[in-house]
């Protein structure tokens, strides 16, 4: 036990109670003791290089290249996505991949390059091996996209995993942005990241950048093209990157450079190369299509902190329902849970829970549940002494199960690396069914101690199956939650399988948006939590996870300024859920009556929004395109749009400018090439350009691209379509996904035009058969703007 345990440890004396506190102490050398004692110590290490490439053998989508110390594989699948591996590593078995890995291209070989090197040519890239072992990534016309050097492995001499080093460049305009959820983002600068997923119960302190969703995933955007590369370790290790810089010394180009250091796993990685969205559609095809939230988890969804009863929540709601407020989730946190026990409910608090999730439901409200996977280590708990029988609890190095702290106190943690456990897991959720709860969200998963601020709960020597390969803690602490995600995911499609299910992680990895999606929770308080937010969710949606929010106020302790301003953030992100608590605060009418009047508009226009929502949820699931991108989207090669973190479009239609400072009236936007509406205004811009616009408490700016068909609600609730007037002599359209709500039909898609006819704004329904008018009601907006002279 090190001095920073130590300290953190007394830190939960304090705060936890003295009970509470003296176990985490225990647990804390419990942990150091079993890693003393379970991990081989590293000793003397040898380094190592491929050395000299000796010989070539071609294969399907490419081949094998032996070097003197080592070899490379290469193949290029039929999406168009490039993956090698050292030491012979292959893209199976991963926890990334959705199944197996994709058919090989076969018109891509393995063939002489200059210098003595070879070359794989794909259709959207080649891939190009040094006689030392560097590796080029070039586009279609030879510009070089990244190269990385040779790698170097320290290898333990006594045998064991061996510690490897990636040096990469990429060109001097590039931007880095991706590596998970980061509070720093969405675009990295210079600095170390690191690839271990953590969290604190209050937040990240600012300039602080761990993330409780740590990916190896970089988004790398230049002059030249976008690329994501995938290094496909789960182990430990950081990121350290740094921007390139033109005209550096002597006039001579700066590359910039990401440097990778992992503490064991294969040294294998894939590459993707094209514009932002056929980047990320090859990464869905690689990683899983995003699962589908039902509709209503695309409303307003409000969690409970605290202990509460059945009272208290039938007060919060109908304090929303006689206030008009629109309402579609109540999450119960732990404070419903017996005891804070897994899969239990306190009796005395909720006696008649699922009688209270009828009446709920029948007002159009669900009720979502919190799911550790701490489970209380108390024998007569069913899930402790079940699993026990079932043998489904992590074991450490000698044996025994691993005693940590939690909540509950002391818990052991399942296995979910093994499948018979994620089924043995996925049945307790029957239980939540039968109290009413239509929804899930897994806190604490990654995993992590509630009582010591973070602490990591399982030792680094704790054995684990990986899917009956076996290993360690140090290689399935990043994997954890994404195994209890799918674990929830196939036990909820198992025991409702006409329902989508719902499922929130808090932590997770490469992958997981097959499963649900992210509650970005420990993003932090104040302002610089409200920014942080945004950067997480970002950061996210570029790495294949377009389903995410974090807390919208994050429990009542704001001022009303931030409180509005993070409202109306929030109500433009996929998951749009606020927080309040037991002892008071968090709700709209906490504020007073100038704020709730404020917050009315702003949850009333998220309810108008979500015929919108839905389609982006429909097509982040066919093209893996997120619903929140940034400004670059569409015109990565437009540099000053890189550098803009403080806005972002809604899908290909909106622009959302958020005020992220306190004490804005007024903020600067950047708008890409185009003309786009003020929604509140309707007044017209033309890109690209920075305009200056009004952003008082009550809204902040949005804004619509010029000819966009935006599907809202209407004031009967079916759905309208939107139109805005395209700029004279031009078209525009949009797409609308009609959804039952739940289910797995796949609706068709309704694609609509609209053009300029004469004086009017045509808006026509575009088929395999020609055009035909809409059946939905239209609505144009903007016409006032373009009629005025200019």
């Amino acid at each position: 036990m090190d001095g920073r345990d130590l300290v953190r440890s007394m830190k939960a004396v304090g705060s936890a109670g003295a009970v509470q506190g003296l176990r985490t102490v225990r647990a804390a050398w419990r942990r150091r003791r079993a890693d003393a004692a379970g991990l081989p110590p590293r000793g003397a290490e040898r380094a190592r290089v491929p050395g000299l490439m000796r010989e070539v053998e071609p294969g399907p989508g490419g081949g094998a290249v032996r070097f003197a110390r080592s070899e490379l594989r290469i193949l290029v699948a039929v999406n168009g996505a490039v993956f090698w591996g050292w030491d012979g590593a292959g893209p199976e078995p991963s926890y990334a991949l959705a199944g197996r890995c994709p058919e090989p291209d076969p018109r891509a070989v393995l063939e002489p390059d200059k210098g003595g090197g070879w070359r794989v040519v794909a259709e959207r890239a080649t891939v190009a091996v040094s006689r030392h072992g560097a590796i080029e990534v070039r586009t279609p016309g030879g510009v070089v996209v990244r190269r990385e050097a040779p790698p170097r492995w320290w290898e333990p001499v006594g045998g064991g995993p061996a510690r490897w080093t990636l040096r990469s460049e990429v060109a001097a305009d590039a931007r880095f942005f991706g590596l998970g959820g980061r509070s720093g983002g969405p675009r990295l600068r210079e600095g170390t990241y690191r690839l271990w997923n953590g969290t604190r119960e209050s937040g990240f302190a600012p300039g602080e950048d761990r993330s409780s969703v740590a990916m190896p995933v970089q988004l790398v955007v230049a002059d030249a093209g976008t690329h994501l590369v995938f290094h496909d370790s789960s182990w430990d290790g950081t990121v350290a990157l740094r921007e390139g810089e033109e005209g550096a010394g002597s006039g001579h180009d700066r590359p910039g450079r990401s440097v990778l250091r992992m503490e064991g796993g294969p040294l294998r990685c894939w590459v993707a190369v094209g514009t932002p969205a056929r980047v990320l559609l090859a990464w869905a095809a690689l990683t899983g299509a995003p699962a589908l939230p039902p509709a209503w988890a695309l409303g307003h969804q409000h969690a409970r902190s605290g202990a509460g009863d059945e009272q208290e929540v039938r007060r919060v709601v109908a304090g929303f329902q006689e206030r008009d407020l629109p309402l579609d989730a109540v999450h119960l946190g732990a404070g419903h849970l017996d005891g804070r026990q897994v899969f239990t409910v306190d009796e005395g608090r909720f006696p008649k829970l699922p009688v209270l999730a009828e009446e709920l439901r029948r007002d159009g409200v669900r009720l979502v549940s919190v799911v550790d996977p701490a489970v209380p280590a108390v024998p007569g708990n069913a899930v402790y002494d079940g699993g026990t029988q079932e043998d489904v609890f992590v074991r450490d190095a000698s044996g025994p199960p691993v005693r940590g702290v939690a909540r509950p106190g002391e818990v052991v943690f399942p296995d979910f690396t093994r499948a018979r456990v994620r089924e043995w897991w996925g049945g307790w959720y029957e239980e939540r069914l039968g109290r009413g709860f239509a929804g899930f969200w897994h806190d604490l998963d990654e995993p992590t101690s509630f009582a010591a601020f973070g602490e990591p709960t399982l030792p680094l020597s704790a054995r684990h199956s990986l899917e009956g390969r076996g290993g360690d803690h140090r290689e399935a602490h990043n994997v954890y939650a994404l195994c209890m995600a799918r674990a929830g995911f196939e036990g909820l499609r198992a025991l409702t399988p006409g329902e989508r299910p719902f499922v929130l992680s808090r932590s997770g990895w490469a992958g997981m948006q097959r499963y649900g999606g992210v509650w970005a929770g420990g993003a932090g308080a104040g302002w610089s939590g409200l920014r942080a937010s945004l950067a997480v969710v970002t950061g996210l949606g570029l790495c294949g996870v377009p389903y995410a929010g974090p807390d919208a106020g994050g429990g009542g302790s704001e001022s009303p300024e931030l409180y509005l301003r993070w409202l109306q953030l929030a109500a433009h992100l996929p998951l749009f859920r606020t927080r309040g608590r037991s002892a008071g605060g968090g709700e709209p009418w906490g504020f007073g009556a100038e704020v709730l009047e404020h917050a009315r508009v702003v949850l009333d226009g998220r309810r108008r929004l979500l015929p919108y929502f839905v389609t982006l949820a429909h097509l982040a699931r066919r093209t893996g395109a997120p619903y929140v991108r940034p400004l670059w989207w569409s015109t990565p090669e437009e540099r000053a749009l890189r550098d803009c973190e403080d806005a972002f479009l809604l899908g290909d239609c909106l622009l959302v400018a958020p005020v992220l400072d306190p004490g804005a009236e007024r903020r600067a936007v950047r708008l890409p090439r185009g003309r786009w509406y003020d929604t509140a205004t309707e007044r017209a811009y033309e890109g690209p350009a920075q305009v200056l616009v009004d952003a008082p408490v009550a809204r902040i700016p949005v804004f619509a691209r010029a000819g966009a068909v935006i599907p809202v609600r209407g004031e009967d609730g079916g759905t309208v379509l939107e139109v805005w007037a395209p700029a004279r002599g031009r078209t525009g359209g949009g797409l609308v996904v009609p959804d039952a709500g739940d289910g797995w039909e796949e609706p068709e898609i309704e694609r609509y035009g609209s053009r300029w006819e004469g004086r009017r704004v045509v808006v026509e329904r575009e088929g395999e058969d020609g055009v035909c008018e809409p059946s939905r009601p239209v609505r144009v907006r903007g016409l006032a703007e373009c009629s005025a002279p200019r």
